[in-house]
């Protein structure tokens, strides 16, 4: 008995581990040049030249026309890009609260709109989902947060970075250096976790546990592994268990969408709010928001295909 468990915890550690370090090391190859670069446009104001074009969307936003580049470069990159960026960038707290509860729903989205296209739903549906969704939240939870006005935020983040190149390059290597060894943690402690649940078989017993939430958050039993598997570990291994599921008919079209929809909101619920931590920003916003728009959204799906199906079989009955 305890050479078994010995046995699964060393397999859960190394596991785990691996795949921090894995994770780090993919994750400084996307921050380090993204940083960098934000810092070169940064410095040269060139940003300013564009704001005109920016300025209206992030006013909608209660952002600055700067944070689109955070904003952009994680829908393109995924969340490390949207740090980088961010951390570069003369934000407020507020600001960068808000930030992260866009990218949280929304990054990534031309690869993961791919893997969900490929496991039963059309990527440009839900990648339009995913974007309108991360505007809705952002623009309820900035009447929260308290935001500042369009005309101070304009001000404080249109302010160039000043002072000689090599003082502002030497900033940048240590700012960086102290968020990635921040971030080395996290991943690496959120990973050996994750590697103890699957290699001591945890998951079924904890979606029996969550059988009753399943039904608050709008999802059908049939799907509760396969909602836990996303969001804890992700759209992409999230995605792989569907597929086998789509190809072994276990589930319904109805019940794929609103799956889809309530993932995409809301998916790797530990490891990505857990990445923007060092950043300062109040848990509470990095994952009460989305939960509570992925479990909305998941009921007026139901509530559409309810209202769907009476309509056709109204049209079959008068037929």
């Amino acid at each position: 008995m305890m050479i078994s468990f010995y046995s699964k915890f060393k397999t859960g550690l190394i596991v785990g581990i691996n795949k921090g370090w894995s994770g780090f090391v993919w994750m400084i190859k996307i921050l380090v040049p993204i940083s960098f670069f934000t810092v070169l446009l940064d410095y040269s104001g060139w940003i300013n030249k564009i704001d005109f074009l920016l300025e209206p969307a992030m006013n909608l936003l209660s952002l600055p026309p700067v944070a689109a580049l955070p904003i952009i470069s994680g829908i393109l990159t995924g969340i490390y890009g949207g740090i980088a960026s961010m951390v570069m960038l003369p934000l407020s707290q507020d600001q960068m609260t808000l930030i992260a509860i866009f990218l949280l729903i929304s990054h990534a989205l031309p690869q993961e709109g791919i893997i969900q296209g490929k496991s039963g739903i059309h990527p440009i549906k839900i990648t339009l989902f995913r974007l309108t969704a991360s505007v809705v939240t952002v623009i309820v939870a900035a009447q929260f947060i308290g935001a500042e006005s369009s005309e101070h935020v304009a001000r404080d983040a249109f302010s160039p970075t000043s002072g000689p190149f090599l003082t502002v390059l030497k900033t940048w290597c240590i700012e960086t250096a102290y968020l990635s060894f921040k971030i080395f943690l996290i991943i690496t402690s959120l990973m050996i976790l994750l590697g103890m649940m699957r290699s001591f078989d945890l998951m079924p017993h904890i979606v029996r546990a969550m059988n009753p939430l399943l039904k608050i958050i709008g999802l059908d039993r049939r799907v509760g592994i396969l909602w836990l598997t996303a969001g804890i570990f992700g759209i992409s291994y999230g995605a792989a268990v569907i597929v086998e599921e789509v190809r072994e008919g276990n589930l319904t079209r109805e019940e794929l969408e609103r799956l889809h929809f309530s993932i995409g909101i809301n998916h790797a619920m530990i490891e990505d709010p857990a990445l923007f931590l060092p950043l300062g920003i109040s848990p509470l916003w990095l994952w009460i928001p989305r939960f509570v728009a992925a479990i909305i959204a998941a009921h007026l799906l139901g509530l559409w295909q309810r209202i769907r199906r009476r309509k056709i079989r109204s049209l079959k009955f008068e037929v």
